[in-house]
């Protein structure tokens, strides 16, 4: 029997996220971006579809690699203008009870003991539903936006980012007891204070000396995410996550990285399926083939050219500006998202051009699009899910609300009636919802900090 096949919405609080341009399809709202009812009818719409969540992808930075300034994200609305995804999340939480929220955050330029702080009122708010996306940044203009010269080596991100998950994990996990709230309302007493430790923390980066200021609440942890394909983000993720984000255009390579990550899992101690992965998709789906390709190619007269660049510039830290369209790229040592640039690498061949990475970008992204009916599209996905080892996938949004309106209205129900996906929610809190238990396993090594976090 096939596995159950898990979906998240993939957005962004911005104009342009991945399909670059799209946004001036005139059936594209995502211009709304600023308003709050925009995202409260988003949600009402993927918990209608029975999403497992919406995955919020964020950058505290601008696109300036691209011709060596943001000229070109800033026409294109190439991620920028971006807000604060973490403020929607109450909202949308408000009008839902089963949708979780995956939420993109920087640890380079977080506090620690700020963060842990927000991150536990959202799950108390949301009566945990909440993740988080653990990224260690790739842009330049973040760095100097903090008062920073330039970006972290790639590998000593991942360094900073260990330490900052032990220090995290020691106030989540560490610092109350589960029986610590007494809400004693006779003897007025509301926590007992030998229920409750001060962390202390003095570490390379952090030194912390204080108690987690939020009671626990429902899954203690946020459900962990991670998007690092890199040999060091790999090795992150086997340590840390629970769900991992992976992109790529070939079953074989997303298969190699999906068994080498639960492979690793294994070795440090943790479960194989106690990490999830879920794969990148765009899909445009018509109730035929020709009706798929119809909309495809509407779509495309919309793309943005330049935005795309723009994006793939900083992504992967090379200025394509700098070369012909022939010219054979130099990929250097980049400091980005390295496996951005190994995964094009392994698509285009070592010597890969501007061009090239243009023919990729049909839909304005790296990501090629899925196109075919409905019945097509459900094989596709069941393929992916078999052979690639997949659980679910994170669907970026193209012309948005009709392309999740195409998801849940046809693609779902198709899914159903084969038996790969839900036909109602499970109770529980998120991380109930994906794994069947609520707080971490003891298997996890922020296990280890309950009770006597040091």
């Amino acid at each position: 029997m096939s596995r159950e096949i898990r979906f998240n919405a993939f957005d962004m609080n911005c104009v342009g996220h991945i399909q670059q341009g799209l946004w001036t399809h005139p059936r594209d709202q995502s211009t709304r971006h600023g308003e709050l009812q925009y995202w409260v009818d988003y949600a009402k719409r993927l918990e209608a579809g029975l999403f497992d969540g919406i995955f919020f992808a964020d950058v505290v930075g601008v696109y300036d690699v691209f011709g060596g300034n943001a000229d070109a994200a800033l026409r294109s609305a190439a991620q920028v203008p971006v807000n604060d995804p973490t403020l929607l999340i109450p909202a949308m939480a408000a009008v839902t009870k089963h949708l979780g929220f995956g939420v993109t955050s920087n640890l380079t330029y977080e506090q620690p003991f700020l963060f842990a702080r927000r991150m536990s009122t959202l799950d108390h708010l949301t009566g945990g539903r909440v993740g988080w996306n653990i990224v260690t940044g790739y842009l330049d203009s973040a760095a100097r936006a903090i008062g920073i010269d330039g970006q972290i080596a790639h590998d000593d991100r991942y360094d900073l980012a260990d330490e900052y998950m032990s220090l995290v994990y020691k106030l989540w996990e560490g610092s109350w007891d589960d029986d610590a709230v007494l809400a004693d309302r006779e003897r007025g007493i509301y926590a007992d204070p030998a229920k409750i430790r001060m962390i202390h923390h003095a570490g390379p980066q952090y030194k912390v000396d204080a108690m987690h200021l939020c009671a626990p609440s429902p899954q203690r942890t946020p459900v962990l995410y991670q998007a690092g394909s890199s040999t060091r983000g790999r090795q992150f993720a086997a340590t840390h996550a629970e769900c991992v984000f992976v992109n790529g255009q070939k079953k074989e390579g997303v298969k190699e990285i999906v068994s080498d990550i639960r492979a690793q899992a294994v070795q440090l101690g943790r479960k194989a399926d106690d990490v999830k992965v879920f794969l990148g998709a765009t899909l445009i789906i018509g109730r035929t083939e020709a009706e798929a390709q119809e909309k495809f190619a509407e779509y495309r007269k919309y793309v943005s050219t330049e935005g795309a660049l723009a994006h793939a510039a900083a992504s992967m830290g090379i200025d394509f500006a700098k070369y012909d369209i022939d010219e054979p790229i130099d990929t250097g040592k980049s400091q980005a998202i390295v496996s951005n640039v190994e995964a094009m690498t392994r698509a285009s061949g070592p010597q890969w051009t501007r061009r090239k990475l243009l023919e990729q970008m049909v839909l304005g992204s790296r990501q090629t699009p899925w196109v075919g009916s409905v019945d097509q599209i459900a094989s596709q996905l069941i393929g992916w899910s078999e052979e690639a080892d997949v659980d679910g996938f994170n669907l970026s949004r193209t012309v948005v609300p009709e392309c999740f309106d195409d998801v849940v209205e046809h693609l779902i129900p198709q899914l159903q009636e084969r038996g790969v996906y839900k036909t109602s929610y499970h109770d529980g809190c998120y991380r109930e919802k994906l794994f069947g238990h609520a707080r971490l396993p003891a298997s996890h090594p922020a296990a280890g900090y309950r009770g006597n976090a040091k």
